[in-house]
């Protein structure tokens, strides 16, 4: 689970770890060293960028394919991800995907990288963006399906009024039949 902390929150826990003092582990940690490994990667984003560093971006930058390209020559030159990714504010699993991309694609995986997961059904939408005007029998069968659409949707509401009906019938006869039941064992009772 991916939790977001406030700025302020981030900046204490960063201050704590500087006076030797760890905070209170959240609970949905289940081992507090991963908590502090976070709280160490806080401390290392702020240390090489600034306390602006830790506060959550609500826009995402758009890195261009030379910048992408930048910080990839500097891991292939033997700096480690996490270092690179951690000086310049992004995510190591988002530069680890740059690298990679560059080692199967070369540069030109670094251009147009397409932002967040890919379409589950890619052809689908090469499917409906070629669309080509309908012809006359096309168009004729279309606005007769609708009509009987439309047909169709008027019976179903006839249908589940009767059935509404109905059971309201069922209901009322029930209930009379209670009634009749209640009084006939209020005059047994009586006798």
């Amino acid at each position: 689970m991916h939790q977001h902390y406030s700025y302020e929150y981030k900046r204490q826990c960063v201050e704590m770890y500087r006076q030797g003092l760890w905070p209170e582990t959240p609970e949905h940690f289940k081992n507090p060293e991963d908590f502090h490994k976070m709280i160490r990667r806080w401390k290392k984003l702020e240390d090489a960028n600034g306390p602006w560093a830790l506060k959550t971006k609500t826009k995402k930058k758009q890195w261009s394919a030379s910048e992408r390209y930048e910080l990839v020559a500097q891991v292939l030159a033997g700096n480690s991800i996490k270092e690179v990714s951690c000086n310049v504010g992004i995510d190591s699993g988002q530069l680890c995907q740059w690298v990679k991309k560059y080692k199967t694609k070369g540069y030109d995986g670094l251009e147009n990288l397409t932002i967040g997961r890919p379409r589950k059904y890619p052809e689908m939408k090469k499917a409906c963006s070629q669309k080509k005007p309908l012809s006359e029998s096309e168009r004729e069968e279309l606005i007769r399906l609708r009509a009987e659409n439309e047909y169709i949707k008027a019976e179903n509401e006839v249908i589940k009024k009767e059935i509404a009906l109905r059971e309201e019938k069922q209901a009322a006869l029930l209930k009379a039949k209670r009634q009749r039941l209640s009084k006939n064992l209020e005059k047994k009772d009586s006798d």
